[in-house]
């Protein structure tokens, strides 16, 4: 006899990461036909949900992967499970709570998630990745302006990197899926 271990080399072409509520499962839920659990409580996804999104000239598959935690790299919160998820995805979208209930500013939460996605494995920072700010419709217009300002000044981001959206109404999700859909093909092999 003989034991064998495969692993899928690529699950999708986008990982949605982020803290545990930024959102992620309700942006899947609205952008595609994937229905993942949705609840106000941490840990609410437990294993990565794929779905599929139809653009206009291909269609690419979003990983919504479980929520990390600080000290994920180190294990906690079954981070290394996850993030071993998200290795296996292409271009990242690093998912922020504006209106985080834990008072973690979005500067913060995105230094956070980086540095544990560089102390997991030094490959997972090569990735492309955007900021997506989640919960627009929850503030005023004058502070999305500055936390616009502060994230491109803080975390040195041009604004092509950083996207507004409320994945509850889907207000600015139209934008982020047309760029999605042409940094997908872009990075797509070419077939024969």
């Amino acid at each position: 006899s003989r034991s064998i271990r495969l692993e899928l080399k690529s699950l999708a072409d986008v990982g949605l990461v982020g803290f545990p509520n930024a959102g992620k499962s309700t942006f899947l839920n609205k952008v595609s036909s994937a229905k993942p659990k949705i609840g106000d409580y941490p840990f609410t996804t437990l294993r990565p949900h794929l779905g599929t999104i139809k653009g206009n000239e291909s269609s690419y598959v979003i990983a919504d992967i479980p929520g990390l935690i600080e000290g994920a790299s180190d294990g906690a919160g079954l981070g290394t499970k996850f993030l071993k998820h998200i290795s296996r995805t292409g271009l990242l979208l690093i998912f922020t709570d504006l209106f985080s209930t834990e008072n973690i500013n979005p500067i913060k939460q995105v230094q956070l998630l980086k540095n544990e996605l560089d102390s997991f494995k030094d490959d997972l920072m090569q990735k492309v990745s955007w900021i997506v700010c989640n919960k627009i419709d929850l503030l005023s217009e004058d502070d999305l302006k500055k936390i616009r300002n502060n994230l491109e000044k803080e975390l040195k981001l041009s604004p092509e990197e950083i996207f507004f959206i409320s994945a509850a109404t889907g207000e600015g999700t139209s934008e982020l899926l047309k760029r999605l859909e042409t940094e997908v093909l872009r990075s797509k092999p070419i077939s024969d």
